[in-house]
């Protein structure tokens, strides 16, 4: 089984920045060829998770029904363009929250093996932020930086992890793994 797990912001859509929101249908935007690169690896057969912390329900910048409302218009819109997300996990508690799902915990990661049965040493994890790096590192797969938010490559130096391989977008790091 192929496995790979999706962060949203940044990766999916375009992120609002550093401790903002997507608060709406309408501040939803895809960022270019991630739709494409979803659909290239659904074709591929891969099963694609989205795991992503949502904090902004807890903080009360989002509710849960508008947070649902973006994520079934941007499932609706992957599939329309040939793409399948298989689930999505979110963590919508607050980060100083003590839980197990809120990144860089694994808690998300360890769900979706044990629901749908799979070894996560076998996954990707691709994201846009070192601490998605080291979610993938907790869960014990292979991690993918894209550059398409908050990292970028002159500030790896400061890193606190490597990520095993580093693409400019979804879809560059999609052509990667289906090779």
């Amino acid at each position: 089984m192929k496995i790979i797990f999706l962060d949203r912001g940044g990766v999916i859509n375009k992120s609002p920045g550093n401790k903002l929101y997507v608060t709406s249908l309408g501040s939803f935007r895809f960022l270019p060829r991630a739709k494409k690169a979803i659909s290239l690896l659904s074709r591929e057969g891969f099963k694609i998770f989205v795991v992503s912390n949502q904090a902004g329900v807890s903080n009360g910048a989002c509710n849960q029904e508008t947070l649902d409302n973006i994520t079934t218009k941007m499932l609706n819109d992957i599939q329309q363009d040939g793409g399948r997300i298989d689930k999505v996990y979110y963590c919508t508690h607050r980060k100083d929250i003590d839980c197990s799902c809120h990144k860089p915990k694994p808690g998300m990661l360890e769900q979706a093996a044990k629901e749908f049965k799979f070894n996560l040493k076998k996954a990707y994890f691709i994201g846009d932020t070192i601490i998605d790096v080291l979610t993938a590192r907790a869960a014990g797969c292979k991690s993918i930086l894209i550059l398409t938010g908050k990292e970028k490559l002159v500030n790896q130096k400061n890193w606190e992890a490597k990520p095993d391989f580093v693409f400019n977008d979804l879809f560059e790091a999609a052509k990667f793994l289906i090779r």
